[in-house]
């Protein structure tokens, strides 16, 4: 990428050098009492508008990692504005940051979360935070670089979904044979099950269906569904909420690519079976709570109503 400093320079920066102990030099925030100390200090202001690009590491006292930008596909940033009044010491900290400077300092997870520490965190306890800012760059640089960082992520994506889509596959193939299935794939790595034909011309994309579904974590655990009555056996029901046929535009996006796929091979009055890789599915993103990264899904389906 332009102007980025390669990753081992990036850590040096970041987690200092031992060899520089004896210029460290230690600090205190008026707001908060947080004392910080340089393991390297900057020289480089960003002027306002440019942005301030670091890394940040948090972590326990034990030094379990909480967050780290160091394994995210763009660092953390902040625009450079000297009109800002810092609210806490962690803005007083952040919004002094100079190109090159790298700062360890601790605090109670209160402090440093600003009251909104993880629930798996006491306010009083210590929490210990790694910064280190290793560039600044202009509005169309930052431009330039955030495309760049973002097309490298998207193609190691790619490379992580076709890994993926190999090891579900044998996952997939052991439930099929689990649970007795008579399963077809195709060449994107869609599992399926005709469990009765439609009737009508062949699906083509831009045709609107409307769907009846069940959807499934591998372990049986039904996420979502359209009929009330696998809502209420699975304790999942909810009064508010129409259940009915979802009506999707096929083929367009409007859903998974695994739906997107399978309902391509239906008819009106189709009845089927999705097992979807999670590459197909939700991938490394998951969907909220219910489904997490990498799950594979399993769907029912029923087309009650096909709309050319």
């Amino acid at each position: 990428m332009k102007n980025n400093k390669s990753l081992l320079a990036i850590l040096v920066l970041m987690f200092g050098a031992s060899a520089m102990s004896s210029c460290q030099k230690t600090k205190t925030t008026e707001m908060d009492g947080i004392e910080y100390t340089y393991i390297q200090e900057g020289s480089e202001k960003a002027a306002n508008g440019n942005f301030v690009l670091y890394n940040l590491e948090i972590s326990t006292a034990s030094d379990s990692v909480i967050y780290t930008t160091i394994d995210q596909p763009f660092p953390g940033y902040l625009m450079a504005n000297d009109t800002v009044t810092p609210n806490n010491g962690m803005d007083e900290i952040f919004l002094s940051l100079r190109k090159g400077d790298s700062i360890n300092f601790q605090s109670t997870a209160k402090v440093i979360f600003n009251g909104n520490q993880p629930p798996f965190l006491k306010e009083d306890d210590i929490v210990k935070v790694k910064l280190g800012a290793f560039d600044v760059k202009t509005d169309s640089t930052m431009q330039v670089f955030y495309q760049e960082a973002m097309m490298a992520e998207q193609a190691k994506s790619a490379e992580r979904a076709k890994t993926l889509l190999v090891e579900e596959a044998k996952i997939i193939e052991a439930y099929v044979a689990d649970k007795g299935l008579t399963a077809s794939k195709t060449e994107n790595g869609l599992y399926y099950v005709i469990e009765q034909e439609g009737t009508g011309e062949a699906t083509t994309p831009g045709t609107t269906m409307h769907v009846n579904y069940a959807g499934y974590l591998l372990n049986g655990t039904l996420f979502d569904t359209s009929w009330p009555e696998i809502a209420k056996a699975n304790n999942i029901f909810s009064e508010g909420r129409p259940y009915e046929p979802l009506p999707v535009n096929v083929g367009m996006g409007q859903v998974i690519p695994g739906w997107d796929e399978g309902l391509l091979l239906l008819k009106k009055g189709s009845k089927a079976k999705f097992i979807i890789p999670s590459p197909l599915a939700y991938g490394e993103a998951g969907a909220g709570a219910l489904i997490p990264a990498n799950s594979v899904l399993v769907f029912d389906v029923e087309v009650t109503d096909v709309q050319k």
